[in-house]
C-alpha cells in the first residue's frame, strides 16, 4: 500500500467524494508553494491526472477549480485517477459513479456575495478512532476532565502539543467546546463542555 501524508490523504479522499473527481479546491489552509508541492508529488506518484479542457478560463491563485493553463491558455484540471483511488482503499466502482473526467472547466466566476467552496463555513469532522486524539477526547469527557500533566502522561505528547491538539484538532476541526477551571490541588483541568 502507498504511504500517504495526512494532507495527501485528505486531498484524495475529498476528490473521490466529488462527482467530477476534481482534486480542486484544496483544503483552505493549503496555498501557494505548499499547494504546488503537494500536487506535484501526487502527479509524480501517478495518483492524480491532468486533464486539458477546451475552456480558456484562467487559473486563479486560490486554486479554486482550475490547476493551471497550458501554453495555449486552455484550462487544465486535476482529477483523481484509479491509482489514487486504490491508494486510499477505494475501488473505481466504489467512488462516485459520475464520469471520471468530465473535461469541462467552470465557465462562470462566483459572484462576490456567494461564498465559494473554500470560503464556506468549516464542517465539523468526526473524531478518529483508535488514536491519541480519541484518548484525549475520552479524558476530557471524563468526570473532572484532565490536566495538561495528565494528558502528557497518557499520550506522551509535550505540553504544547497537548494544548495545540485541544485548540486545533478538537476546537477548530471537530467543533468541540473546551472549557477549563482551576481545581485545588490539581491545577487547571480541561474538559469538553456538554452541548
Amino acid at each position: 500500500m502507498i504511504k500517504l501524508s495526512d494532507t495527501q490523504l485528505v486531498i484524495l479522499t475529498a476528490a473521490a467524494q466529488r462527482d467530477d473527481r476534481n482534486v480542486l479546491p484544496l483544503p483552505g489552509s493549503l496555498r501557494g508553494g505548499a499547494a504546488a508541492k503537494v500536487v506535484r508529488a501526487l502527479l509524480s506518484r501517478g495518483l492524480v491526472t491532468e486533464t486539458t479542457t477546451d475552456s480558456h478560463t484562467r487559473a486563479d491563485a486560490a486554486l479554486n477549480r482550475i490547476w493551471r493553463n497550458d501554453t495555449e491558455g486552455r484550462a487544465v484540471l486535476l482529477h483523481i485517477n484509479d491509482g489514487g483511488l486504490a491508494a486510499i482503499g477505494i475501488g473505481p466502482d466504489d467512488a462516485n459513479t459520475a464520469p471520471a473526467h468530465t473535461a469541462e472547466a467552470p465557465t462562470e466566476e462566483p459572484t462576490p456575495d456567494t461564498p465559494s467552496e473554500t470560503e464556506a463555513a468549516p464542517k465539523a469532522r468526526a473524531p478518529r478512532t483508535g488514536t491519541k486524539q480519541e484518548a484525549l477526547i475520552a479524558m476530557l469527557r471524563a468526570q473532572g476532565g484532565a490536566t495538561i500533566e495528565e494528558i502528557v502522561a497518557a499520550t506522551g505528547w509535550l505540553p504544547h502539543t497537548a494544548r495545540g491538539a485541544m485548540s486545533g484538532a478538537l476546537k477548530k476541526k471537530l467543533g468541540l467546546t473546551i472549557t477549563s477551571e482551576k481545581v485545588e490541588g490539581r491545577g487547571r483541568a480541561y474538559m469538553i463542555a456538554d452541548e
